[in-house]
């Protein structure tokens, strides 16, 4: 196969490949890059641009791409090699003959509008957040929401995604709106079908805790600003690894 260029590899990805948000960042990397690689700008064998090119363009530290790549790699989509000719090269995709996996992917997302899905999400959550913070919470219900989120920060990987959760649904249903708790409920049981499809990323899962903190946070000190635009972002950067995987 014949060598790109740095020229041809920077003319070909620039609609792509742009300086992420800073609150979002491993995810929206992991995001973009998944998707050069899923629209063939970089052909199976293909190699990636160098990491520092990386890095520069998608406005990201060296470590955080790092970390990037150790996913991709991780999943079989690209593998790293040394030598003079190394680097990060895209991995041969198997074709979906015999694959019950991809199959049930297929499935699954057929039944989807993700985009929708991910929008009425953020709607919900943000309003949410909003709501409980602007109206404040006794100290009864404050206690239910640190009480969820302390089992977020103490469960397994394996228990991880079910205490997410059952985090956000207190918070859907704390707002003091039925109508919007059933709703959420119900998106959040499609989000995570869609979960299930993409792998657990110890890196997104700590960065999501984090935002956990900061927007549990907010809404206790009645901040809805802040609660709102925490959400927000936190919702944005699940969005981020769902399009980048299922795109």
């Amino acid at each position: 196969m014949a060598e790109v260029s740095g020229a041809e590899h920077r003319d070909r990805l620039s609609p792509l490949l742009r300086p992420v948000r800073a609150g979002n960042g491993f995810e929206e990397a992991l995001e973009q890059i998944l998707q050069v690689i899923r629209l063939g700008l970089v052909a199976d064998g293909g190699r990636l641009p160098a990491e520092r090119e990386l890095a520069d363009r998608l406005g990201v530290s060296r470590v955080t791409l790092r970390e990037v790549l150790k996913v991709l790699a991780d999943q079989g989509i690209v593998e790293s090699r040394r030598g003079r000719y190394g680097g990060t090269f895209v991995r041969e995709r198997p074709g979906p003959v015999g694959d019950g996996s991809a199959a049930e992917l297929r499935r699954r997302i057929a039944r989807v509008d993700v985009e929708d899905t991910l929008r009425f999400r953020e709607v919900l959550e943000v309003g949410a957040a909003g709501l409980c913070a602007a109206q404040g919470l006794d100290e009864a219900r404050a206690a239910r929401l640190r009480a969820a989120l302390d089992r977020t920060r103490d469960a397994p990987l394996a228990e991880y995604r079910r205490c997410d959760t059952l985090l956000h649904l207190t918070l859907a249903e704390l707002c003091g709106s039925p109508s919007l708790a059933a709703q959420y409920a119900a998106v959040r049981a499609t989000v995570n079908d869609l979960l299930d499809c993409i792998p657990l990323l110890v890196r997104n899962l700590e960065h999501s805790q984090h935002q956990h903190t900061a927007l549990v946070e907010a809404i206790l000190e009645g901040d809805p600003d802040a609660a709102a635009e925490v959400m927000r972002e936190h919702c944005a950067g699940t969005a981020a690894l769902l399009r980048g995987f299922l795109a």
